[in-house]
């Protein structure tokens, strides 16, 4: 299957950009690596009549740190994210997910951006944002606007990018003394979309969890704080011995559907193994 006919246009600036597609009424779509768009374009899951190609901006492009926040321009490939020094020191978590991320030749096109404006709900990087608490910055010709990535996530392949907009940077507050991170996933095969998934942000006192954000992939519709069981790791020590109440918070967060050759009671089953899996790990390399 081949994909419809569509003009293509590439501008020379963001503000170009963001005119061309306030001006296209809701029928064009931004491509930066394509990785996800253009196989949806073939199976005809997608039919823009303008394809507008941002993937050469230079303001899409800018990284940055400065008072204790780490901004992340929309083009930073997946690549980026394992060679980034920048990355590795103030964002572990995201150096963590990166290598699940498909394969190299995906990772050396798929873009940050991208990947959080298709908000595929197995995907590695929109648990990221959620779990770190970072902030899009959405830009249009209307100028930018600021979302948490927790309210920017709305459904299945549902964001709050309204017509006209595009995402232009990410926001992340800098891992501070005293944070730790962890992230797992289980897949058919490596490269595979994660069959479950999960990302955690936790603060660390005394060897015990005090405060925590855990965001489970390819368990729910999008990826969002799961709060009854951010509530229930609180004050634990390791190893995670007594389970049944995380277990419980667990089946009350998450409630997955079935899918061809997967069981939702399986996917939740899954999530509670990498639960213990990641908080054990993250604990245990505190008290090391």
């Amino acid at each position: 299957m081949k994909a419809r006919n569509f003009r293509y246009i590439r501008p020379k600036s963001l503000a170009e950009a963001c005119q061309i597609l306030a001006n296209a009424d809701g029928e064009a779509v931004a491509l930066a690596g394509g990785q996800s768009l253009l196989a949806g374009l073939n199976m005809r899951l997608s039919s823009p009549r303008l394809l507008v190609d941002i993937a050469d901006l230079k303001e899409l492009r800018e990284q940055s740190h400065a008072n204790g926040t780490v901004r992340l321009g929309a083009l930073t490939r997946h690549a980026e994210l394992l060679s980034s020094e920048l990355v590795r020191k103030h964002l572990p978590l995201l150096s963590k997910a990166a290598p699940h991320i498909g394969h190299v030749a995906i990772r050396n096109r798929g873009t940050l951006g991208g990947s959080l404006a298709y908000a595929d709900p197995a995907a590695e990087l929109p648990a990221c944002a959620v779990a770190l608490d970072a902030t899009l910055v959405l830009a249009s010709s209307r100028g930018e606007r600021k979302i948490r990535a927790e309210d920017f996530f709305k459904g299945l392949f549902e964001t709050d990018l309204r017509p006209g907009e595009l995402i232009a940077a990410v926001e992340f507050p800098a891992v501070q003394p005293g944070i730790v991170t962890g992230f797992a996933e289980l897949s058919r095969r490596h490269g595979d979309f994660a069959l479950a998934g999960l990302a955690v942000v936790a603060a660390v006192q005394g060897g015990r969890l005090e405060e925590a954000r855990l965001v489970y992939i390819g368990c729910a519709d999008r990826p969002k704080v799961a709060r009854a069981v951010s509530k229930a790791v609180a004050a634990l020590r390791p190893p995670l011995a007594e389970f049944k109440a995380i277990e419980q918070a667990v089946m009350q967060d998450l409630s997955p559907e079935d899918i061809p050759g997967l069981r939702g009671d399986t996917r939740v089953r899954m999530a509670t193994v990498l639960t213990r899996r990641v908080l054990n790990g993250m604990l245990e390399s505190v008290a090391a």
